[in-house]
């Protein structure tokens, strides 16, 4: 069916994003046309505005609004302990937990040599410098349990260990609250392989 052309054009631009397939950007685009000319102003604006104060931490590149993010700059926050994760957004999933009182650092991506992500691509200098300095005691590795996370982890761990630092990995297996028949036998050789003392 033929859309108006802001319509097709405002659908089109929203297929771009991730997550987002044709019926899901055509309901999304009638949402905001059943809403008020304020509320489109409001989230043009937001979008507009989106990159102008935004800039990665000079620390650890996570997302911020300041120079140094609100984890770096906590003084509350252990220096000895690093968590490097693949993205931003995976900061938020660890501290959801409110377990982790250490730092981050965000490497911007995984491994991928099939398209064309290596290395000197991921932001991985900044993380051997800040174990250079010695301050650092260990390093998680909490990259995705896909095969460009396990290389990535792979490749980071081979890196970091030779300069003296405790490199380790976070547990893989079994989702608190799902059923083992429905584990699949990668998960399962994951679970019995992280098991540990009871």
């Amino acid at each position: 069916m033929d859309y108006p052309a802001p319509v097709e054009r405002l659908i089109d631009e929203l297929r771009k994003l991730p997550g987002v397939g044709p019926k899901s950007a055509q309901r999304i685009a009638f949402y905001l046309l059943r809403g008020t000319k304020d509320d489109a102003s409001r989230l043009a604006e937001a979008i507009a505005t989106l990159l102008d104060g935004i800039r990665t931490c000079a620390e650890c590149n996570a997302v911020t609004d300041r120079e140094v993010c609100q984890h770096c700059s906590d003084p509350g926050r252990s220096p000895r302990t690093i968590c490097v994760v693949e993205e931003p957004h995976d900061v938020v999933a660890i501290e959801k937990t409110r377990d982790f009182k250490g730092r981050y650092h965000v490497l911007h991506g995984a491994l991928s040599p099939l398209s064309g992500v290596g290395p000197d691509e991921l932001r991985v200098a900044g993380l051997v410098e800040r174990v250079r300095t010695g301050a650092v005691e260990e390093v998680i590795l909490a990259t995705s349990p896909t095969v460009e996370g396990e290389a990535t982890a792979v490749y980071l761990a081979r890196l970091l260990k030779p300069l003296g630092v405790r490199v380790t990995r976070i547990a893989m297996g079994v989702p608190v609250g799902s059923d083992l028949e429905w584990a699949d036998e990668v998960t399962m050789a994951k679970a019995l392989e992280g098991r540990r003392e009871y």
